[in-house]
């Protein structure tokens, strides 16, 4: 961070990667993400895991195109005001997502 103020630094830092030079197809195929969230309320511990493939081009692409879709085309709740994913669009971006092949799993449930 500090080397991107100063100005020589930066600029050999952006010179380093041109644009369009971003991982090749194969290398993408090769590339996975899986993440844990924890939430807890109501007296309940939940972990769950969201997983899929490549998520600098590949995942981000299918979770904005499926946003799009779900805001676009899916019975959506009411809301109001500024909400969450998950406010807005729930179960029927879940689902949009897991037919894209992204993968939601609860890994414990536990009582506190």
């Amino acid at each position: 961070m500090v080397a991107a103020q100063i100005p020589p630094a930066r600029n050999a830092l952006l010179n380093k990667i041109k644009a369009g030079d971003g991982p090749t197809a194969q290398r993408r195929a090769k590339s996975w993400f899986k993440v844990r969230f924890v939430g807890s309320g109501g007296g309940k511990r939940v972990i769950t895991e969201v997983a899929g493939g490549d998520p600098g081009y590949d995942e981000t692409a299918k979770m904005l195109s499926e946003c799009a879709l779900s805001l676009a085309l899916d019975d959506l709740p009411e809301t109001s005001g500024q909400v969450t994913t998950a406010a807005a669009m729930g179960p029927a971006l879940r689902k949009r997502l897991v037919d894209a092949g992204i993968t939601f799993r609860v890994v414990a449930t536990e009582e506190y």
